[in-house]
């Protein structure tokens, strides 16, 4: 292993364009650092193609540089993170650091290093993210507390005052202007010393898509990982590009699938049962307010009685067999792995 090296992971689903955007963004600092595999998550759309004769095109695969992999499967961001991460540095060693970047994220100059060496310098820092930054400049809020019930009904509320109460419990703060220890942070630019990895067994795959890296750290944290946010790392970041979160007209039933698997995995059933009721009841104040004043819609359509719906179906069942970890790196062998 080489304590320094990094091997940068993206993952593209149907967006080869922006793919190779990130991509070239993080190729020169990468040229020093080490190695970008992307990793296509069975987009079936052409992308593979695509990226790996643009790659070749570009003389990016010339001594391992950039590999284009395809996963076999679209299991979701963790599944296709893992798949990425599993595949080593093209020379067989592993490296000493995985640096996951979305593929509608561009690393400003110096972003790729400052968070490795932040890690190489806090011994017990397990993961760091930078800070995010829309193509009009606005910052995005990255810092995250993890989800409670007081943070959940906060959160939905939308109230100055609730958030002056419950400050403590806000989820998503401001970005901090100094370098901070976090609970979590987002995925869309994120170091991970792969000890980490090691000691946690990777993403699990049961997220097919969101509050996969909460999970991550919070199992980090429960190995003695920390993890911090690094405003010295700036990275522009378009957002929701894969997943078309922006415009959703409902929400996907993997986001609620995701949000009740993490509540139930970490706190169980009846805490999962009290966040829901937290949600429900802050999203009825913000509807009440939206009644008596001129609020716009902040929610996909039906996402209330969405959100009621699947919880009270699914919590009432009985559970099922299924991952509640994701497989070791090392004994990834089957999907094509």
């Amino acid at each position: 292993m080489n304590s320094g090296s990094i091997l940068a992971v993206i993952l593209n689903y149907r967006t080869p364009e922006m793919t190779l955007a990130a991509c070239t963004a993080a190729l020169d600092e990468m040229r020093d650092l080490g190695e970008i595999v992307i990793v296509d998550n069975a987009s079936d759309d052409g992308s593979f193609e695509m990226l790996s004769d643009e790659a070749q095109a570009r003389g990016w695969t010339e001594g391992g540089l950039v590999r284009v992999l395809q996963s076999g499967r679209n299991g979701g961001f963790g599944a296709g993170m893992n798949f990425g991460m599993a595949a080593g540095m093209s020379d067989g060693s592993k490296p000493g650091f995985y640096y996951l970047l979305n593929s509608d994220a561009k690393p400003d100059p110096g972003a790729i290093r400052a968070l490795r060496d932040f890690l190489l310098s806090e011994r017990k820092a397990g993961l760091v993210g930078s800070a995010l930054r829309g193509p009009d400049g606005e910052p995005h809020r990255t810092a995250f507390r993890f989800p409670t019930i007081a943070g959940e009904f906060e959160a939905n509320a939308r109230l100055g005052v609730i958030s002056r109460l419950l400050a403590d419990s806000i989820i998503a703060f401001p970005p901090p202007r100094d370098p901070v220890q976090v609970d979590w942070t987002a995925g869309a630019s994120l170091m991970i010393r792969a000890k980490v990895i090691e000691d946690t067994g990777g993403f699990d795959e049961a997220f097919f898509l969101y509050y996969e890296e909460t999970d991550l750290c919070r199992r980090a944290a429960e190995a003695g990982w920390t993890t911090h946010y690094l405003p010295e790392s700036t990275v522009v970041h378009v957002g929701s590009a894969s997943t078309g979160m922006k415009t959703w007209t409902r929400t996907p039933q993997y986001f609620f699938e995701s949000r009740l698997h993490y509540l139930t995995k970490h706190h169980g059933r009846a805490y999962a049962v009290m966040s829901t009721l937290a949600a429900l009841t802050g999203g009825a104040i913000w509807r009440l307010r939206r009644l008596v004043g001129n609020k716009p819609q902040l929610d996909p359509d039906r996402h209330w009685l969405d959100l009621a719906g699947h919880s009270l179906r699914t919590v009432l069942r009985q559970p099922r067999p299924g991952l509640s970890q994701s497989r070791k790196l090392s004994s990834m062998t089957e999907d094509g792995r």
